[in-house]
């Protein structure tokens, strides 16, 4: 009988909690024996719970038979539950008495925390990398959360939760094994109880590191769950100690490559964003990658100042100023040509966080066409906004939401010989062939206000204004279009309406915004579904309830969702698309703001007499053509009205 303690248990409580033999608690594509008709039929709790007579087979049957008349699939457990047939006492005790047979994967698919494409999709990843652990798998792709994953596997195991955050280790004991070793392991021990040693396993049901702790302490140990995240941060917390903080030996070449790498890395990855961020015990680096955070790599916590510094050097950064918040801007040159980074250094309190914004200054301008409007949509744009001999178009939207490139796409429609156009940008992203276009400098006092001042006096037919950031610039705006000029500018705003009531809000008169306001783009960016693993999708009871719809109201829909392959790095999503409100403005919606009428109102009269669809009904459109996916749509979209049928806007975007 092997000395491991019962979860749960005292020290005079000991059984062999966890034999030998033990399946591994995370599964792996090796070929397993054929489960009993009870386990195919029913999976492997309800089997148990069968088999240790918690449970009828009867029972089971019912609530098989009440699944299937669900609209929208449910766990059989969940039902047996509901029906007060099992509670979650009896769950428990059946899974801590018969673990040796159970896995996480089916653990977590019966109990409802992932859902069955969610596990056919980390076995698929699995299967291409045998060395992961499914419930690595899982919590990487962002199936379930890891501490989450954690809390219910000891609640439902029965093992002892550590936080090792706040947890002393005892070094004494640490000291019995190298660090490698408990790094390759994935786990850590913690101190002793009367003849036990607690270990703290990232996986206690995993023979390999159970195997692993008996050959440094011997069998009496006392198994617990930790985050793996934390035992690494825990071990390296220790390292360090060990090392007395011998600062990693790295010259000027080194830090610079290891710079020059990361951005490369970014460029090749067709990343916006570079997210160096300082923490507790390590230097995380992050990419934005679809408007989505991705983790990139982490380095030692030590090569955080050094790399500090060199970024501060490529973009003429004070390197001893670490108080204050700083930018810049870097011209980097590669084998495909220059990169244009503009560089944000934030003080936090583990040192200052770096983001880099890559701008593509020699990127593809996309046509009008290609930026994402529906065909009737584009149409109303192109022939009643952009035509227009003067007036302010406004792009309005978050940051990232993709308004400078539609901006761009318009400025390369309108352009022509016979037209003169100038802009004033903070900085230039694309440079585009015939235009004048100024890159606003701080340093050297070449301000926003100074560069509009000068803007009317060059004889321009169009304006292109970065954005709209203060009265000056509105008031510029608003001015540029009463003397004839055709003003393109952004705005930071939730919707179109929500534009218009801001300029209300920067004292610009409601009849100047009235007479100049020509149209209002509101944008946002969803991810799209990945085309090489994109599959149907039914929407559940709980999406028809988000959405506000009734399933009569979604007839003839195409939704899809992506499993996840390599192709799409196992998100199920792959590219952007994107969403679009246009407000175009006439007479009652003019008299709406003379009258000042509230956001609301004005909402209103614009879906009422111009054929508004907001930016929500469109992310529908998109998600019911299989372009997006319902989650994309509420994750990213604001709902402020309940949207129309789906045959109504698909009539008025030309869908």
């Amino acid at each position: 009988m092997d000395d491991v303690m019962e979860p749960g248990g005292s020290s005079n409580d000991i059984t062999e909690s966890i034999p030998d033999n033990a399946d591994k608690a995370l599964d792996t594509p090796a070929p397993e024996p054929q489960p009993d008709p009870l386990t195919a039929k029913y999976g492997e709790i309800i089997a148990i719970l069968i088999r240790s007579e918690y449970i009828a087979l009867e029972q089971v049957e019912y609530a098989e038979r009440i699944r299937k008349k669900l609209p929208s699939p449910k766990p059989l457990l969940e039902i047996l539950k509901e029906l007060k047939y099992i509670t979650d006492g009896r769950v428990r005790e059946a899974i801590r008495t018969n673990r040796v047979s159970l896995r996480i994967g089916s653990l977590l698919l019966e109990l409802g925390y992932i859902s069955a494409d969610d596990l056919q999709a980390a076995f698929e990843i699995q299967a291409g990398d045998k060395s992961k652990k499914l419930g690595e798998i899982l919590v990487s792709q962002n199936y379930i959360d890891e501490r989450k994953l954690v809390e219910i596997l000891s609640l439902q195991l029965g093992f002892r939760y550590v936080e090792l955050e706040f947890t002393h280790i005892d070094r004494l004991i640490f000291a019995a094994a190298p660090v490698k070793f408990y790094e390759k392991h994935n786990f850590i021990p913690i101190r002793k109880e009367d003849d036990y040693v607690l270990v703290a396993f990232a996986d206690p049901l995993d023979q390999r590191d159970i195997g692993a702790a008996r050959e440094v302490f011997g069998r009496k140990i006392i198994p617990a769950f930790a985050l793996k995240s934390e035992i690494n941060a825990a071990i390296e917390k220790i390292k360090r100690g060990a090392q007395a903080r011998r600062s990693i030996d790295m010259d000027e070449d080194s830090i610079a490559g290891l710079v020059n790498g990361i951005i490369i890395a970014a460029l090749e990855n067709r990343v916006s964003d570079i997210h160096i961020e300082p923490l507790q015990d390590r230097l995380r680096v992050r990419f934005r990658q679809d408007g989505v955070l991705l983790h990139h790599k982490d380095f030692p916590v030590d090569a955080a100042q050094a790399m500090t510094s060199r970024i501060k050097i490529m973009c003429q950064a004070d390197i001893a100023e670490k108080r204050r918040h700083q930018g810049g801007r870097i011209f980097f040159d590669h084998t495909g040509g220059q990169l244009d980074l503009r560089v944000s250094f934030y003080v936090t309190v583990y040192g200052e966080k770096i983001v880099m914004r890559l701008l593509n200054r020699k990127g593809q301008l996309l046509e009008l066409s290609q930026i994402g409007m529906l065909p009737r949509m584009l149409d109303r744009f192109r022939d009643e906004a952009l035509i227009s001999p003067s007036g302010v178009l406004i792009i309005t939207g978050p940051t990232g939401s993709g308004k400078t490139s539609t901006v761009y796409s318009c400025i390369n429609h309108i352009n022509s010989p016979q037209i003169s156009i100038i802009t004033a940008e903070e900085p230039v992203e694309y440079i585009i062939d015939g235009i004048a276009q100024c890159s606003i400098n701080p340093k050297i006092n070449l301000t926003f206000e100074e560069t509009l001042r000068h803007i009317v006096r060059q004889d321009p037919d169009v304006i292109v204004i970065g954005e709209i950031r203060d009265n000056y610039s509105a008031e510029v705006a608003v001015h540029a279009a009463l003397t004839g000029h055709k003003v393109l500018t952004t705005f930071h705003t939730e919707d179109s309406i929500g534009g218009l009531i801001r300029l209300l809000n920067m004292d610009i008169e409601a009849f100047l915004i009235s007479s100049t306001v020509v149209c209002v783009v509101a944008q946002r960016l969803l991810r799209k579904v990945c085309p090489s693993c994109e599959m149907p999708y039914q929407p559940t009871s709980k999406d028809f309830q988000f959405l506000s719809y009734a399933p009569t109201e979604l007839l003839g829909a195409n939704f899809k969702k992506g499993r996840g392959c390599g192709q799409c790095r196992h998100t199920g999503y792959l590219g952007r698309t994107g969403v679009f409100e246009l407000l175009i403005l006439d007479e009652l919606v003019r008299n709406a703001i003379l009258e000042r009428k509230t956001s609301h109102e004005i909402r209103k009269i614009s879906v009422e007499s111009t054929g508004l669809v907001t930016l929500f009904e469109d992310g529908i459109v998109k998600a019911a053509d299989g372009i997006t996916t319902i989650d994309e749509v509420l994750r990213c979209l604001p709902k402020l009205q309940k949207p129309r049928p789906l045959s109504t806007l698909r009539r008025l975007v030309g869908a």
